[in-house]
């Protein structure tokens, strides 16, 4: 059996590595202390036994796996409601005017994110649950090209 230290070389090792490399390596260790046994690879050093019997196919074929790391995570809110954008325009545009020193590209919109959404709710017809929160409206606003002015408040 392997010693404690070596196990956690091996295992800092193949942190260290992504995608294919990492498989390589995994498959090599497999092959030279574990008989080529992905089980047993995994029970000792707590590896992906999927992923280290990946890494042995495609030592044997020469041919490596695609990893598709841009379709992971969750999508946009834009791409879950595509008429979510053109709703927004249609609400924030009347609010809107362009930078006065024009040294900027962005349009300042003088209505909050808060405001967005309940009128997303009440005009538009979207429900509370199936809209993001005030914040993502706000990010929305952003990748838009709209700047929110924060209101000002007044001292009582």
């Amino acid at each position: 059996m392997i010693s404690e230290k070596w196990k956690s070389t091996l295992k800092k090792a193949a942190q260290k590595l992504t995608g294919y490399k990492k498989r390589a390596f995994m498959a090599e260790v497999t092959e030279d202390y574990f008989e080529g046994s992905p089980r047993k690879a995994e029970t000792q050093l707590g590896w992906s036994r999927s992923a280290i019997a990946t890494g042995l196919k495609e030592r044997e074929t020469g041919i490596l796996c695609a990893d598709n790391y841009q379709g992971r995570g969750r999508k946009k809110t834009e791409e879950i409601l595509p008429d979510l954008e053109e709703d927004i325009k249609s609400l924030v545009e009347s609010y809107c005017q362009a930078d006065p020193k024009f040294q900027s590209t962005f349009v300042y919109a003088k209505i909050s994110a808060r405001a967005v959404r309940e009128a997303l709710i009440s005009e538009r017809g979207y429900s509370s649950e199936q809209l993001p929160c005030r914040q993502t409206i706000g990010e929305i606003l952003n990748r838009m090209g709209y700047r929110l002015k924060k209101p000002r408040r007044l001292n009582p």
